[in-house]
């Protein structure tokens, strides 16, 4: 789908081939692409331009993606839905430099947002490699919950590597939209 959303800080916005210098220079680094699953490492321009072609603006939900462009900066990350083996999950990554400062939350909340305004489906998955805390810390922000373990390839290891899988019902969002809500008009969040 041809989509762009905006968040406070963001817009979330179909790739495009002139983002490739920017993605493979924030996926060539080993903090990042380790842990992804499906992102070699080393991560090259010619992955980039490869990874660009395959993207068409007639996708179905489940299968679209955002580049995350922050304000005055550009091209920072990306977050998208794609088919998994458990069903449609959600997957996303941050360029170092702008780790810690609530961007990829915010960048998840306006895809989820987006994601159970546009579909019908009850539950989304996602999950992280074992050592990820700070990924998993997101997700449970926005109302994911701890489903199993199982082992997921990592192309930028090169082995398989303990994944926690994790889920996202439509009620659980809701609940957790009108949560946040909430919290906004009392000045909290």
């Amino acid at each position: 789908m041809d989509v762009t959303l905006r968040t406070p800080r963001l817009t979330l916005r179909q790739p495009l081939m002139d983002d490739a210098a920017r993605i493979a220079r924030f996926l060539d680094n080993f903090a990042v692409a380790g842990n992804l699953s499906r992102v070699p490492y080393p991560y090259r321009l010619a992955d980039a331009k490869a990874w660009l072609r395959t993207w068409r603006p007639d996708t179905p939900a489940g299968e679209t993606g955002f580049m995350i462009d922050l304000d005055g900066e550009g091209v920072i990350g990306n977050v998208g839905f794609h088919r998994d083996i458990e069903g449609t999950v959600i997957g996303y990554w941050l360029a170092q430099p702008f780790w810690n400062r609530g961007l990829m939350s915010e960048a998840v909340r306006g895809a989820l947002d987006w994601y159970f305004t546009t579909t019908a489906v009850p539950t989304l998955g996602s999950g992280v490699f074992h050592f990820n805390k700070a990924s998993l810390a997101i997700q449970k922000k926005v109302g994911f919950i701890e489903i199993g373990t199982s082992t997921r390839l990592c192309l930028a290891r090169g082995e398989e590597v303990r994944h926690i899988d994790t889920e996202l019902t439509r009620a659980a969002w809701a609940a957790h939209r009108g949560t946040v809500g909430e919290r906004r008009q009392q000045g909290t969040t």
